[in-house]
């Protein structure tokens, strides 16, 4: 579809969340961190480009959409955030066996045909893996930089490595790494290491990128997210709570730094002679 210049969104900063398996959290991660952002007055979107697999709509407490303004979709808003996923358009249950063209249109269509308006931080759910929406994002969007999200077992730093390869190889700065379900705190102070330990920190260090922190595993995520009501707004003194603004934070000022960077990139160079 074809849009007048004054209806383009505008998105100040692009942020991908990635990682290179599925089950690591990463969609806990991308919700959490768009609410922290929008709570600090910033003008959030979410767009959930898991199409095969998406949640952050159910995360985010949303089952439907706005009516659309002629073509053009209105996103949901929950938290302060603006959401857009797959799972609001087709039903529960419906399975998508879409090949790479349909999935990139797709993608094109969340970007260009949505009514996100102006967006300080759009946070780019990806699926997990290294494959089409992968390549598809990063045609369509000017991404500031994607975050890779892993477990810190041995078998997802393996998978997130080549996720974060893959960034590299699309020429998109990788700005740093996240460890989730890092350790589980005991009744007794105790610290489980259930998946390992320090695989994440490690894979930041053996890839020259910076390490943001940890979100240790406590139910209460789980459920926050089964709820709609993720456990910053849940239970936001809990310690996962406090990670995970730890790790927004770190997100918007590593964020801002690279957008900066790109910008002053970007400007040419008058020689006077």
């Amino acid at each position: 579809m074809n849009h007048q210049e004054s209806n383009k969104p505008q998105f100040t900063h692009t942020v991908a969340i990635a990682s290179g398996k599925g089950g690591v959290g990463k969609s806990t991660i991308a919700v959490n961190v768009a609410i922290l952002i929008a709570r600090n007055g910033n003008k959030v979107g979410l767009l959930d480009a898991d199409v095969y697999g998406p949640n952050c709509h159910i995360m985010m407490g949303v089952n439907s959409l706005p009516p659309p303004q002629g073509k053009t979709i209105v996103p949901a808003i929950a938290h302060g955030v603006k959401v857009i996923s797959m799972g609001l358009l087709v039903g529960e249950t419906q399975p998508l066996a879409w090949r790479g063209p349909m999935l990139h249109s797709a993608i094109r269509q969340f970007v260009e045909d949505v009514d996100w308006g102006e967006i300080d931080y759009l946070i780019v759910d990806l699926p997990p893996g290294t494959g089409d929406a992968q390549l598809s994002i990063s045609q369509t969007l000017s991404l500031t930089g994607g975050f890779i999200v892993t477990l810190p077992q041995a078998v997802s730093i393996a998978d997130a490595r080549r996720g974060l390869e893959l960034f590299r190889q699309l020429h998109v700065p990788v700005l740093g790494v996240v460890e989730n379900m890092s350790y589980l705190a005991m009744p007794n102070g105790e610290r489980l290491d259930v998946f390992g330990q320090g695989g994440g920190e490690q894979l930041a260090k053996d890839t020259g990128v910076d390490f943001i922190g940890s979100v240790p595993l406590d139910p209460q995520v789980r459920m926050g997210g089964d709820s709609g009501k993720p456990i910053v707004i849940s239970q936001p003194e809990s310690q996962a709570a406090a990670s995970l603004t730890s790790i927004a934070d770190a997100i918007v000022s590593i964020s801002t730094i690279q957008a900066e960077k790109q910008q002053s990139n970007s400007i040419p160079i008058e020689i006077v002679e």
